[in-house]
């Protein structure tokens, strides 16, 4: 009900960043619930719950078109993906249909694929980079994935649809990759 503001992200973030709790350990200290062993967004979707954004983050097919429809039901704006595929195509269509800001996981969670290669290009060329310069470079490569999913989407006359874009982008950006390498 309350949400999570600063103060809460800031200790959710220690809490699994720095001592690697359990959230459990969250929902005791703000007094909220803890569904063990159940499907998030089988609760929301059972208990009617108000969501905001909806950060699907775990495993592939998560959210299936009922919980996708519940989301929309219950007033979530935003689906932001931080796994692979972790919405079914059915729910994909649904947050389209309802015209949610979605980032598929293929643009939305790249930052972590992208942080991993900025920590091997450290490695391979012996250098140590600064938190900041890290994330200066991750901003970067974001942008640029944001910008490419924009324009791809544009390019092949579906301005804004950012599935449509990050799915031509990411194929286009293997493709290109393959012609270098002579695989193709």
């Amino acid at each position: 009900e309350k949400g999570i503001d600063n103060d809460k992200c800031c200790y959710l973030m220690e809490l699994k960043n720095v001592r690697r709790g359990r959230v459990s350990e969250y929902a005791d200290k703000y007094q909220t619930s803890c569904f063990d062993g159940k499907n998030v967004w089988d609760v929301i979707r059972e208990q009617g719950i108000h969501v905001d954004i909806a950060l699907p983050c775990a495993t592939e097919n998560e959210i299936n078109a009922e919980n996708a429809a519940a989301l929309v039901k219950n007033g979530c704006m935003c689906v932001a993906e931080g796994a692979n595929m972790p919405s079914t195509p059915e729910a994909v269509k649904i947050y389209q249909e309802n015209k949610l800001l979605y980032g598929p996981g293929k643009a939305a969670n790249a930052g972590g694929v992208a942080t991993s290669g900025l920590e091997m290009s450290q490695n391979s060329l012996k250098l140590s980079w600064t938190r900041e310069e890290v994330d200066n470079r991750l901003q970067i490569i974001m942008k640029s994935i944001h910008k490419s999913c924009l324009d791809a989407s544009e390019a092949y006359g579906k301005p804004g649809d950012y599935v449509m874009g990050a799915n031509i982008a990411g194929f286009t950006k293997v493709a290109k990759a393959m012609l270098a390498f002579g695989v193709l």
